[in-house]
Formats: structure tokens, sequence, C-alpha cells
């Protein structure tokens, strides 16, 4: 077993519904803590929601329900979620729940007790969507004179009563931070970003509400209930059992190795973040990568539009395995990507069905009807069999190291590139008239190609686990023979393979009646 490994969603803020948003985080969040599962590592995946603050409370009572009853039907939905989605958490935390509570009291004090915290009046301009201040000069205004947050959200002014962290006494110390860890932040345009908004000069944060009730009281002060984003971001510390931190057998996997979140929270996860645990003497994670927003046929996604995507409908609508590889292969992971429904369906038949699903059925197809269904031996192998083995062999190391990116897009272009040249060979090779003129050479080239597609197969099971389940069992791997380093063992030959059934099926539309 190698090091621990900790990757962790952002928890999904409960204030609405799941959307195509949050599957895909969780998607991404999940193909890596399944690769690292491969490659030896003791994994920590940790998922939930967030379920305090101001727009909670809100929500709830617009639907006429009280805060604990809202939660609790909102955050089954996102567990629901990760469940259809095939998601190997293996933590579901709730901000509602007794340790988290216990958890933020813990941090608060301790911060408090080393002299960053203080009671003073706020008073700025706040925005009720992001649960956030903005400062005047991160502001811009509308032609009818109304401020807008830089996150598009309208702001009023308010003051109240509010304790602080010395946020402003930290800087340096981040600035530093950030230049010791040049990886700590991703994508490169985000961590440009936030130095640029670091250097500008930090001001005190406020983290307590007194205009609302629904939030962990800040302790020795009932008036007071903590900011959501102080305690949001302490579930990555709660779920591992701070502050029991020596008897909690699961403490082994902090600092985590890996936040994923959207671009929208990075500022809170990679300047806010490290400063309370900073703060607290706790070790500060290993990286912060943000990926991009989803818009629809070039639109951005709005309930009043009505172009929501679901991802339970479209799991529904092509299977769960083609959505999960389609959102992390249409577009560069950090970057923004949009979504169409001919463009998922391009991919499952021209890269699903076409490409790997064809080569698949035609080999096994061969085998069944050319040897009866028993796996050749490797026999005299050509230089031509050798270098295609060759290409296979480094997709492991190529994927170690992009994953480490999270250059998801990378890692499946490099495994089609094996996929194109497998077809390509079993074109020019042609077993099926090798049969009639060299049986020999076509027993080899057919187990080239089972090889082949097991080291394909064994690197796609984090994208599509389900479907590459099928295709190993197919290909005569045995469920526990599915580990990178089960590699480096030759299948054996003379085994008898199942017969072949077709791996991704051709998509076509219903048509309207």
């Amino acid at each position: 077993m190698k090091n621990h490994y900790m990757i962790t969603t952002p928890i999904y803020y409960v204030n609405g519904l799941p959307h195509i948003g949050h599957a895909y985080t969780s998607i991404a969040a999940d193909v890596l803590a399944r690769f690292k599962r491969l490659d030896g590592y003791d994994v920590f995946f940790l998922t939930g929601t967030d379920e305090h603050g101001q727009k909670v409370e809100q929500a709830a009572h617009n639907n006429e329900q009280t805060s604990e009853i809202f939660v609790n039907e909102i955050s089954a939905k996102f567990r629901n979620m990760a469940d259809q989605l095939n998601i190997s958490y293996n933590d579901f935390i709730r901000t509602t729940e007794e340790r988290h509570k216990r958890s933020c009291q813990t941090l608060w004090k301790k911060i408090a007790d080393a002299g960053h915290i203080y009671l003073g009046a706020y008073e700025g301009w706040y925005s009720l969507r992001d649960e956030c201040y903005y400062s005047e000069d991160e502001l811009t205004t509308t032609a009818d004179g109304q401020k807008i947050a830089p996150t598009g959200a309208q702001v009023k002014w308010l003051k109240e009563p509010s304790y602080f962290f010395r946020l402003s006494a930290w800087q340096d110390k981040l600035l530093e931070f950030y230049e010791l860890h040049p990886e700590f932040i991703g994508p490169e345009s985000r961590k440009n970003e936030l130095l640029s908004f670091v250097k500008s000069g930090l001001r005190d944060l406020s983290i307590s509400r007194t205009s609302f009730k629904w939030g962990i009281p800040v302790p020795g002060d009932k008036d007071h209930v903590m900011y959501v984003w102080f305690d949001a971001l302490t579930n990555y510390i709660s779920a591992l059992g701070y502050p029991d931190t020596e008897l909690s057998d699961r403490w082994r996997f902090w600092p985590a190795d890996l936040h994923l979140v959207g671009k929208e929270i990075a500022r809170f996860h990679a300047l806010y973040w490290p400063a309370f645990l900073m703060a607290a003497g706790l070790e500060v994670p290993r990286r912060i990568f943000s990926h991009g927003w989803w818009t629809v046929e070039g639109e951005k996604m709005s309930k009043s539009v009505g172009n929501v995507v679901e991802p339970i409908e479209l799991i529904n609508d092509f299977g769960l395995d083609p959505v999960r590889f389609f959102l992390l292969r249409e577009v560069p992971f950090g970057g923004d990507g949009d979504y169409s429904r001919q463009s998922l369906i391009n991919r499952m038949n021209n890269e699903l069905a076409n490409d790997l699903g064809n080569l698949a059925q035609r080999t096994l197809t061969q085998i069944t009807r050319n040897c009866d269904s028993i796996l050749p031996d490797t026999g005299k192998r050509l230089d031509v069999d050798i270098q295609l083995i060759a290409k296979a062999k480094l997709l492991p190391i190529l994927l170690r190291e992009q994953m480490d990116r999270q250059a998801f897009n990378e890692s499946l272009e490099d495994i089609w590139k094996v996929i194109r040249a497998s077809n390509a060979y079993i074109d020019h090779q042609a077993p099926w008239k090798l049969k009639k003129t060299d049986f020999e050479r076509m027993k080899t080239v057919l187990r080239t190609l089972v090889d082949v597609l097991r080291e394909i197969a064994t690197c796609l099971q984090p994208f599509m686990p389900n479907s590459m389940d099928k295709l190993l069992t197919q290909l005569g791997v045995g469920k526990n023979e599915r580990n990178f380093s089960d590699l480096e063992k030759e299948i054996h030959s003379g085994i008898k393979l199942p017969l072949p059934s077709p791996i991704f099926p051709r998509y076509t539309e219903a048509e309207q009646i």
C-alpha cells in the first residue's frame, strides 16, 4: 500500500437541487479517488452538504418548512445523486451533524485563544446570494445605479455587530506560502487571480452574523452564529475526527491532498481556509483545484430559462458511464464547458461505440469464432505487435502525472490514441484473412489485441467503472486482478472467455410522434 490520499468535493449548498455542475465535480473527484485506489493508495474520499446560512433559512421559509425538514429533504437528494452517479465516497458529511458542530466550535476557540478573533461591528456591501461582503472597489454599478458583486449577485448595505478574523495579519504569510508551494492553486489562471487579490491588500474578515439564527452558535456568545464559510470549510477536518486527532484513525489523511471546487468558491478555499488553519496551528491542504462552469447550448443555466440540466435525467437518457465519460472528455478540466445533447451523442457514437466498442467486439468475436472462445497464447510477436503493446503499457505512467494535474481530458486523449492505433492495427493485420493463410499469426494478433484492450480497460475503470467491469470480464480478467500492479502479470492463455456482448451500443434518438 502506498501513501494515504485524501480528496474532497465541496460540500454542496442545499438552497437548491442538484444539477450538472454538482455532478461534474463529484464525477471528477470520483475518477481521481478510483484512480488512486487502482494505483495502490489508501484513499479517503469525502463529500456532503452545507446546510446553514441565511439563504437556507430563507429557502425553507419560502417552502413553508422548518429549516431542519428542508435541509433533510435536500441533503437526501444530493446523497441520492452521488449514489446514482456511482460516486465511491467514504463519508458523506452534513454540517448539521453534532460531530461537525463540535469541530467548528473547537476550531473557533483555538483561533480565538491564539488572539486571531476580535469583536467589532461591520458595515459594508453584502451579497445574500454569495453570503459574502465586498469592498467598494470590487463592485460594478448598473445603468440604473444598482451595485453588483464580481459574481453578478446583487448587494445591499448592511451594518451589524460581528466577530472578525485578523485576515490582514496573514497577507505576507499567505504570499510566502504560495511562493513556496507553487502547485497549491490550480489552474494557473485562478492562481494568478488570487495572487493579485491578496497582493492588493487583505482586510479583516467578518466571521459571525446576528441577522439570522440558522447556523452554529459562536462559543460563549449565543447572539452570534458562525459565518457560513467558517462553518462549511471546517467540514474537511470534522469528517476526520477533529478535534480528537489522537484518537481518530482518519486523522492520518490530513492534510488533504486535493480539494476540488468550482471557480466561484476558489477564493474561500485558497485564501480563507489556509489562513484559518495556520491560525489554529494546523497543516494546510496540499492542493486546491477549481474547475469552470457549464453552459447549455451556449447559454447560462437558469431555472427561468428552463435549461437546467439535471444529472439523473441525463443518466436515464444515455446511461451513466457515457455521461461520466462525456463530462471529462469534452473540455479541459479547469476551463468552462458547453453542454449540448448532440455533442454527447457524437462522443457516444464516435468514440465509445465506434472506436472502443467496435474494437472490443471485433477482437472478441474473432476469438469466439476462430478459437472456440479459448484465449490464445502470445506466440511469436513481431515488431508491430511489440510496439502497440509498448504504447498501451505506457498509459498508467502517463496517467499518473496527468491525474495529479487534474488533466482528465489529456488522459482520455492518450488512451484514445492507443485505441485508434489498435483499430489501425486490426484493420492492417486483418485476422479474418489470417485465419485462412496463417492461423498461428492470427492467434498472435488476437492475443496482442486482448492484452492491449486489458491495458485500456484497466486505465478506463475510474472513468467508466461499470462498462469496464463488463469489458474486463469478457477479456478473462478476474475481479481481483484489475489494479495497475496486476498489469505486470499476463492473463493465462488457454482460459475460456465468455461470449462477447456489445459494451457501447450506438445511440439513436427516438422518433418524435
